[in-house]
């Protein structure tokens, strides 16, 4: 018979790439490695850039599971990064909580996407995320961060949850944007609310740092739907939030709006 207080086994896994750019202007893999339940995977492209694909082994994180992921993108290089599929995040036990942590530095003259899939919750999971990206003068950056708040075809309601996420990306040191959430114990009831998210089951943000951001302004608010906005922090910082009420309308209005701002290189991974 099993013991129930016995540990629980936990996923573990960290992984540090580093690329550069070539004479050539073709991004290159300086430094690759991964341990543990965290895997890279370079699909081939027929592009200049290179697209990292994260695979968590696991299949999911729950409790006590620690994943980190460093990324370093050098001068000239261009850079995607996504996932394989949508990431859950599962019950934990009591007193245990996940941590996924991911720091990026982006040189000048080089670039990253940042396009992972849906961050799915699970009801009684706990999680604590934080995203940190450094940008130099004139580093480029595409980020997206979606959350799905349960499955709604199940459908489940988020009725004790323990969910922290940071979002941080600076500039020589400077903030550029700083974006935090926190949802403790009844979620559902909390994102109810008309003020905070009037009951949307999914909800992304994304930020555009280049010199074109301000002129990707008017295009983006014609394809928004009514529960989202976009604005500018600057001439060259665009940023869009959106809520739908569950993943699937989340996604089909996403992925046009991704396709315009990644000319057209949305991974594949996105349309599987």
């Amino acid at each position: 018979m099993r013991d129930k207080t016995a540990p629980q086994p936990r996923a573990i896994g960290a992984a540090n790439l580093s690329v550069f750019g070539d004479d050539m202007g073709r991004t290159r893999l300086r430094t690759l490695r991964q341990s543990g339940s965290l895997k890279l995977v370079f699909p081939k492209r027929h592009t200049q850039d290179v697209e990292a694909v994260l695979v968590n082994t696991a299949g999911g994180i729950t409790g006590g599971d620690r994943f980190s992921l460093d990324v370093d993108i050098r001068t000239g290089a261009a850079l995607t990064i996504t996932t394989q599929a949508a990431e859950r995040v599962y019950r934990a036990q009591p007193g245990e909580v996940g941590h996924v942590t991911t720091r990026v530095s982006v040189a000048d003259g080089a670039s990253l996407n940042w396009l992972p899939q849906e961050l799915i919750l699970f009801d009684r999971c706990a999680l604590r995320r934080r995203l940190e990206i450094e940008l130099a003068a004139t580093a480029r950056l595409l980020m997206v961060e979606p959350v799905v708040f349960g499955r709604a075809t199940m459908p489940e309601i988020l009725r004790d949850v323990m969910f922290q996420d940071r979002i941080r990306i600076t500039r020589g040191g400077r903030p550029l944007y700083i974006d935090g959430m926190d949802l403790q114990g009844d979620a559902a009831t909390h994102l109810a609310r008309p003020a905070i998210a009037d009951g949307a089951g999914a909800m992304a943000s994304i930020v555009v740092v280049r010199p074109d951001a301000e002129r990707q302004l008017k295009p983006v608010r014609a394809m928004l739907p009514q529960t989202a906005g976009a604005t500018t922090l600057a001439d060259d910082i665009l940023v869009i939030r959106q809520l739908a009420p569950d993943s699937f309308a989340l996604r089909r209005n996403m992925i046009p709006i991704l396709e315009l701002l990644s000319n057209g290189t949305l991974p594949t991974s996105w349309r599987l």
